[in-house]
């Protein structure tokens, strides 16, 4: 067992006092067999009213209410959790699964819904095609085949962390040849998707305690690198082992590292933290974000 503090604080600043709208935040741990979630406390500067609720993945969400005006705005997360992961995991797929194509039960198909339908358009079936290219036969392994794919992304995509909001679609990321790790997230749940995969989006944490920290990006997203960092990877269902979780920007396989916060069909619905203010045009003046992982 791994206990680890977790600090996050995130930091936003205007060049005149606004008017803050509410702001959603996805920052409490998410709790499964593997990580205990031993305690959480969200601060706010200015004060807010904070309502909590869970939405349709089961997820904690905050909603932060403000009064008044101000020129900045200070959201710092802590909180501390045990995680439970083996390193090198053994995954109990059932033996219907063992080999690729293999198909859902009509109960867990209904279950997984849109999470096995792409949700990119892909018109000319590029994104397919690339996808197909990791299927060895007609008779694969199913966990080598997505090892592979884990593989296969990091190599031919280089790892660029961007300050930018917003994430890239999976075309853009391969004709790019860079993405940031949503953007591999992303790519590798879309990919597994046009292959008949139920697939999930996981934003969270990473702690890596081989490497040094790093200062993070002053962006929704930080290095990969560093001993502790926001982070996005991805989880595939596969029957009889439920959900895998699958890391392409660290060509990794298991959690043992790991820290979700929120899970979700796409990027947009796992974001740590989306809001609004009101003001001048250029008001924003900017934001940064300090990730403390801990031992």
């Amino acid at each position: 067992m791994t206990v680890l503090n977790i600090r996050h604080r995130t930091t936003y600043r205007y060049r005149e006092a606004v008017r803050l709208g509410p702001h959603r935040l996805m920052l409490r741990p998410r709790e499964s067999r593997d990580v205990r979630l031993l305690s959480s406390t969200l601060d706010m500067t200015p004060t807010a009213s904070v309502s909590w609720t869970n939405d349709v993945f089961g997820n904690a969400v905050a909603t932060a209410g403000f009064a008044g005006l101000a020129d900045g705005l200070t959201i710092e997360s802590r909180a501390a959790v045990e995680l439970g992961a083996s390193p090198w995991p053994v995954f109990d797929i059932a033996a219907s699964a063992i080999h690729y194509p293999f198909f859902y039960s009509s109960e867990e198909r209904a279950d997984l819904g849109a999470l096995a339908v792409p949700q990119t358009f892909d018109a000319s079936g590029r994104l397919a095609d690339w996808a197909r290219g990791f299927v060895r036969g007609t008779h694969t392994d199913t966990l080598a085949l997505l090892k592979d794919m884990v593989a296969g992304v990091a190599a031919g995509i280089g790892y660029q962390s961007r300050e930018a909001e917003g994430t890239q679609t999976p075309l853009q990321t391969i004709d790019r040849g860079w993405g940031s790790c949503r953007d591999f997230a992303v790519l590798f749940a879309e990919a597994a998707r046009c292959l008949g995969f139920g697939a999930r989006i996981i934003s969270g944490y990473l702690y890596n305690p081989d490497r040094a920290p790093v200062p993070e990006a002053s962006g929704p997203e930080g290095s990969a690198l560093g001993a502790g960092s926001t982070h996005a990877w991805t989880e595939i269902f596969l029957p009889g082992a439920g959900w895998i979780t699958f890391d392409p920007t660290n060509r990794a396989v298991g959690g043992y590292n790991l820290i979700p916060l929120a899970v979700g069909r796409v990027i947009a619905q796992v974001m740590p933290m989306t809001g609004t203010f009101l003001g001048m045009t250029d008001a924003y003046l900017g934001m940064s974000v300090d990730v403390e992982v801990t031992p």
